[in-house]
């Protein structure tokens, strides 16, 4: 099936393939004054910054994603940066935040990663397909072009195809994923077929289980306790991915959660610094959870504790490994409101 399907995928620098019928159009929100777009020079760049920008401009003009404008007029442009990541490359990454707040928004709804989750269960057999620099496979139409032009010390460019960071490409392009995928070119070795378990979401997973991808924990638990706001809110979004698979979550979180409030003076406390290490603990010794089966019987185990807050836990008692077992699906806890705080026993749970 997969020689069959051969052109489908990218191997090496092949051509990138272009979706037909879904150019991306932007339509500016008249309801309120709209100044004209930057114009400025390109941000000033090292030598070898220059380099390494100039490598990514030809990839682009390669890949017909943008062109070269050959009249001398005076337009609108955005501006880019080079930026690097951990693992030492490069990405180039446009400014596109005066557009963006000018755009009216596309409502087209996205899916939950929660649900892609669910829709796993009883799976036997699990497929990942990665779609080759998914966003630069839609074009744009002529009339939005001139909102997409991105000046470089090279000259200005205008762009063919959608660029990553438009507002609204999300939504387009999972209208086009919910109309068609024949036209979309794989990137060949992020591609993964008939597997049993594997990664997919920031998560290890297979047909009945789901666990916490610790490659991805890794970096967290050997970083030392965070010296900024920045810092601080960068650690809790990433292990606000995994509440679900923490006991007590925003109990543990409390203390730091008010670090990062604006009237707080941040100042690392031994609570605080012991509250941090205490997430990263259990970042590593989280449970594994199972997927629920919704024709089997749930069961929900609730607990009310007046210093921490209400806590729930929903478990499903399933046949794993040849044998029944009772597992966790998911935690859920929230700290107690001041009303609430009054209740009783009876009450409260």
């Amino acid at each position: 099936m997969l020689r069959k399907k051969r052109p489908a995928f990218s191997i090496h620098e092949e051509p990138l393939g272009k979706i037909r019928g879904h150019d991306i159009e932007l339509y500016l929100d008249v309801d309120r004054p709209c100044p004209p777009m930057l114009r400025r020079p390109p941000y000033p760049e090292s030598l070898e910054t220059r380099k390494e920008v100039e490598k990514h401009i030809n990839e682009l003009l390669d890949m017909d994603v943008i062109r070269k404008m050959a009249q001398n007029e005076i337009v609108e442009v955005t501006t880019s940066v080079l930026i690097t990541w951990h693992d030492g490359k490069s990405r180039l990454c446009r400014d596109l935040r005066a557009p963006n707040n000018y755009t009216k928004a596309d409502r087209y709804p996205i899916p939950r990663i929660p649900h892609a989750k669910n829709k796993m269960e009883k799976a036997r057999y699990i497929t990942k397909m990665d779609c080759m620099k998914c966003f630069h496979q839609n074009g744009v139409k002529q009339n939005s072009m001139k909102l997409l032009r991105i000046i470089f010390y090279m000259g200005i460019y205008e762009s063919t195809r959608v660029l990553f960071n438009i507002k609204n490409e999300p939504g387009h392009f999972q209208r086009m994923m919910d109309t068609t995928f024949q036209e979309e070119i794989l990137e060949g070795w992020m591609c993964t077929f008939g597997q049993h378990k594997l990664l997919a979401l920031v998560n290890k997973v297979s047909g009945i289980s789901l666990a916490i991808d610790q490659n991805k924990v890794a970096a967290v638990s050997q970083k030392p306790v965070t010296k900024t706001i920045k810092e601080m809110k960068s650690c809790l979004g990433f292990a606000s991915y995994y509440k679900t698979n923490i006991k007590t979550f925003s109990h543990i979180t409390s203390s730091v959660n008010k670090l990062c409030s604006k009237d707080v003076v941040f100042q690392i406390t031994k609570e605080r610094r012991d509250e941090y290490e205490r997430i990263k603990h259990e970042l590593t010794d989280a449970p594994v959870l199972i997927l629920p089966d919704f024709e089997l019987t749930f069961r929900l185990y609730i607990d009310a504790a007046f210093s921490q807050g209400l806590g729930e836990a929903l478990h499903q008692r399933q046949i794993v490994d040849g044998g029944p077992r009772e597992g966790v699906i998911c935690y859920i806890f929230r700290k107690i409101k001041d009303l609430e705080a009054r209740y009783g026993a009876t009450q409260t749970e």
